[in-house]
């Protein structure tokens, strides 16, 4: 896709300034705010691929902010910046229509893993895919469909709401039917680390989705021992 429009609202100045250049220095086109109404009237003049909201903000919060954007635009992933880190935090946070949640403090290698991550399942490349699987917002897989930006996998009148990083995980596999993905490459892009813990939790959800698929036989998921994963597809 084009260059990537950001918009990036957050009111400690020596925070924003080095995130801001951090990002422009990856190519994002970053456009900063420093507090929520101001955030809004720039979302609305910008028309961002992605917000990166600070949840503490004067005149409008984040998690305000981010209701308001929802409302205006229920496609564009928000991911919040936050020091809160108790759990009715966090539910209050995705319930405002936050995607991701990242605590202070954050690597920035982390923050732009989230952020390719979010933009992967949003972004025009990705939707105009001409993959015989991908129709528009949904993905044909044998007997399911599966909806990435609603957290859905639809076998018949069977809806299965998915996690956020089972959406991630299945979005990434069916990003390359037919050949091996590697588990590293999984790791950073869900995890943004390939650690052994995340790597005991990465087989935790490859063993959900392959559950979840498993009404259909013609879907396997195959392990490539020390490589990754062979995500087969039917004709």
């Amino acid at each position: 896709m084009n260059e990537v429009r950001i918009l990036y609202v957050e009111d400690e100045p020596f925070l924003a300034r080095i995130v801001k250049e951090s990002l422009e220095s990856r190519g994002f086109e970053v456009h900063l705010s420093t507090d929520g109404l101001q955030g809004l009237e720039m979302f609305r003049e910008l028309n961002p691929h992605i917000c990166v909201l600070d949840i503490m903000l004067p005149n409008k919060d984040g998690l305000d902010l981010a209701r308001d954007i929802k409302q205006e635009s229920p496609r564009t992933p928000i991911i919040f910046l936050t020091a809160k880190t108790q759990t009715e935090d966090l539910i209050r946070g995705f319930k405002s229509g936050g995607n991701d949640y990242l605590r202070k403090p954050f690597s920035m290698e982390e923050l732009i893993v989230r952020i390719q991550n979010l933009l992967s399942f949003t972004s025009p490349a990705y939707k105009g895919s001409d993959s015989k699987y991908v129709h528009g917002e949904r993905i044909v897989l044998g007997k399911f469909i599966f909806f990435p930006a609603r957290y859905e996998l639809h076998f018949g009148r069977e809806i299965r709401s998915l996690s956020h990083r089972e959406t991630q995980l299945l979005t990434l596999l069916t990003q390359n039917p037919d050949q091996a993905v590697l588990r590293r490459d999984l790791l950073l892009k869900i995890w943004g680390d390939d650690s052994f813990a995340n790597s005991r939790n990465l087989d935790v959800y490859i063993s959900r989705i392959r559950d979840y698929l498993a009404k259909d036989p013609s879907i396997r998921i195959h392990t490539l021992k020390g490589v990754g994963y062979h995500f087969q597809m039917p004709e």
